[in-house]
């Protein structure tokens, strides 16, 4: 019909029609995606139990939708180069990043600048996988089992070194934590990935490690490396016959690592919520349940809204251990 553009009635037309047509090309670019590589960015070295978890879900992404998903590392300063990078991403849905307890829980509380918000800089997908740390130590040290272990730091006090994947890491903190509740005394040796700690402990270059498990339990069961305690509050399926810290002689010692997908912030909701329920379907596939059980890691799930309060409740819990173990960067 002609209209006088002047018309109030005809502007009210007009913008109704710009509003449902900008709802309809967001809807459709909603029903496209992916139609193009996906990118999930790891902030760590490759072999490690963050690359593991992203491939494993990437693999299974790919194969249900026919679009790459590439894994993206770019290490360094404890997960924030690559998280920086993540958080400054193209909020479409095509760049991701797998989080950490370390990146999520424990660098807001260890750092007093970081270039990014762990809360507000993201939008959480979803909690993929809880995994106890793994303590284990080089086969030349005479200890068959922590109590010995405690009893040889003990006789030899600060002779010996430790190594984590990074400052501030899970394997840091709760090795920490166990020097603390025990009174022993080993001095850290902070890596760039879990592969450097991993080679040096069977190397004997370092005497021990209290790592994600993922890496190290085909090493264990290689007998590559002893383990003698897990450092959740209950045993790990992957390696049944192994105490944990608590069992083994330090009551109420209870650490451990978790990891998550998360996307940049204001990525549409509709993206998040189809990546969301696209992880909690390949977390239930028996095919890789099997696989990260294998490597000592449970499939969690979730909803996005759970996983945003899992990060803030972890924030404040690594805050307060932090604090607590006077622990600073070196």
């Amino acid at each position: 019909k002609e209209c006088d553009w002047s018309s109030d009635v005809c502007s009210s037309d007009l913008a109704i029609a710009v509003t449902l047509s900008t709802a309809q090309s967001v809807g459709a670019q909603a029903v496209k995606y992916p139609d193009k590589p996906i990118r999930i960015v790891v902030a760590y070295t490759p072999a490690g139990a963050t690359d593991i978890l992203a491939r494993t879900i990437g693999q299974k992404m790919n194969e249900a939708w026919g679009q790459p998903v590439i894994t993206d590392n770019r290490p360094g300063a404890n997960g924030n180069i690559g998280t920086e990078y993540a958080a400054k991403a193209t909020p479409d849905g095509y760049t991701l990043l797998m989080v950490t307890a370390g990146t999520h829980g424990i660098n807001p509380g260890l750092y007093r600048k970081l270039g990014f918000d762990a809360v507000k800089d993201f939008a959480p997908v979803s909690l993929v996988a809880m995994v106890p740390n793994i303590f284990v130590i080089n086969n030349a040290v005479p200890a068959k089992d922590l109590k010995e272990f405690i009893a040889y730091l003990k006789a030899n006090p600060a002779k010996f070194n430790y190594g984590s994947p990074g400052n501030g890491s899970t394997a840091h903190l709760s090795m920490e934590l166990f020097k603390t509740m025990t009174g022993t005394n080993m001095q850290h040796i902070p890596y760039k990935g879990s592969a450097g700690v991993l080679a040096d402990v069977i190397g004997g270059q370092i005497i021990a490690t209290m790592d994600n498990m993922p890496p190290y339990v085909p090493q264990v069961k290689a007998g590559k490396v002893r383990a003698i305690a897990v450092s959740t509050t209950h045993r790990s399926p992957a390696v049944p016959d192994v105490p944990t810290v608590a069992e083994a002689g330090v009551p109420g010692y209870d650490s451990g690592a978790w990891f998550g997908l998360v996307a940049p912030a204001n990525t549409p909701k509709d993206i998040v919520d189809k990546l969301s329920r696209e992880t909690a379907r390949i977390l239930k596939l028996p095919d890789v349940s099997a696989r990260l059980a294998d490597l000592g890691a449970e499939a969690v799930g979730g909803t996005p809204e759970q996983f945003a309060a899992h990060i803030k409740s972890e924030i404040a819990k690594w805050a307060k251990v932090i604090k607590d173990a006077n622990v600073e960067l070196q």
